[in-house]
């Protein structure tokens, strides 16, 4: 058996790559020998190949294929009709086209080209559809995938490497300096939801405290710079601006510090088919406050405080009510603690991959 795990662009920071290369670590741990195919690759050390010399590979009847699906790539479609083994899909989702209407044209023809493939990989007839979470998974149940042939199962992730990295020790001295901060962690697109939370830390300012700092940390894309301008227009209206700390493209220390100093982290996204951030804040012990959307009750669980509402007031009473009762912080934190081992750590994932891979062994 071979095994070929096959992604459109695999990189170093990525939810979708770190997903996508843990599984090929765990596959050569098994004795099986393992390459991934992409088109373009950044940033990584591991060896790659090009996504037309996969069925070369592992193309045979006793060979399995991994696709990460989470755009648009025809390619795909093709590579995978044509291999003959035991193909899994795993479906990391992709954000609506609405998000990005005048945003960025060619983000919203990009993601609506990807959402229109949907149909076409739940028909394909793989033997395997893994959602990344339930939600994922309800979608190509939808389009047409046989329920009795889908799973669920959480990305692998690098947050027990952050959890053990040492905090960036200059920006943990500037965040501890008696503001109360308010974090969000995510890519900067319209589907994050950070114009809401631009609200509802207003709200907090002006009804609880003075004394806060919103963070906001997460790689800006020029391509969406009408979103970004939108939110910095939002945070100079409210006149918010000394209060608030970008941090472009972190590095791992700044992103533990960011979690280790912060007291809250809210998140008002729209649309997730996961979130690893929310797992990475029940590792590093940063009490949780979000908007129920998409995946991310599935994700949270009983991790956090949750609302489907989206009252500004409510979010900033929410945070205020986690600053003020020591009670219920703690017990959240250790629900927090508690889920991530029992539903996220990298063993427990490992556990259930290798079972789903069980029937192609």
């Amino acid at each position: 058996m071979r095994a070929a795990i096959l992604i459109p662009v695999l990189t170093s920071k990525d939810a979708v790559g770190a997903d996508a290369l843990a599984m090929a670590s765990i596959l050569e741990d098994m004795g099986i020998e393992t390459r991934v195919f992409c088109q373009s690759a950044s940033g990584v050390e591991r060896k790659t190949y090009p996504a037309n010399q996969l069925p070369q590979f592992a193309g045979g009847p006793r060979d399995l294929v991994i696709y990460h699906f989470s755009t648009g790539w025809p390619a795909a479609i093709e590579l995978l009709g044509r291999c003959r083994g035991y193909r899994i899909v795993k479906y990391h989702n992709i954000t609506p086209p609405e998000f990005f209407s005048d945003i960025s044209a060619d983000y919203e023809t990009a993601c609506r080209n990807g959402r229109q493939e949907i149909a076409s990989i739940a028909t394909l007839g793989c033997e395997l559809y893994l959602g990344a979470s339930a939600y994922n998974l309800g979608e190509l149940q939808k389009a047409g995938m046989p329920a009795d042939r889908g799973g669920v199962l959480a990305p692998f992730h690098r947050v027990d490497e952050m959890a053990e990295a040492e905090g960036d020790v200059a920006l943990i001295k500037q965040l501890t300096d008696g503001s109360r901060n308010f974090l969000m962690v995510g890519r900067v697109a319209p589907n994050k939801g950070h114009l809401a939370l631009v609200d509802a830390f207003d709200a907090y300012v002006r009804g609880y405290s003075a004394t806060a700092r919103l963070i906001i940390l997460g790689k800006i894309d020029p391509r969406l710079d009408r979103y970004t301008a939108a939110i910095t227009g939002r945070i100079e209206a409210l006149d918010l601006a000394d209060r608030v700390l970008w941090i472009d493209a972190a590095s791992e220390a700044q992103l533990k510090a960011a979690y280790l100093a912060s007291h809250v982290f809210m998140l008002l996204s729209e649309h997730e088919g996961f979130c690893v951030p929310l797992i990475e804040s029940m590792a590093v012990g940063t009490p949780i406050v979000a908007h129920a959307s998409s995946a991310v009750p599935e994700t949270l669980g009983d991790a956090g405080l949750i609302w489907e509402e989206r009252d500004p007031w409510l979010y900033a009473a929410s945070a205020a009510r986690l600053f003020e009762d020591d009670a219920l912080r703690a017990g959240m934190l250790e629900r927090a603690r508690l889920r991530y081992r029992q539903q996220f750590a990298i063993e427990v994932l490992r556990e259930r991959f290798i079972g789903f891979l069980e029937p192609a062994l």
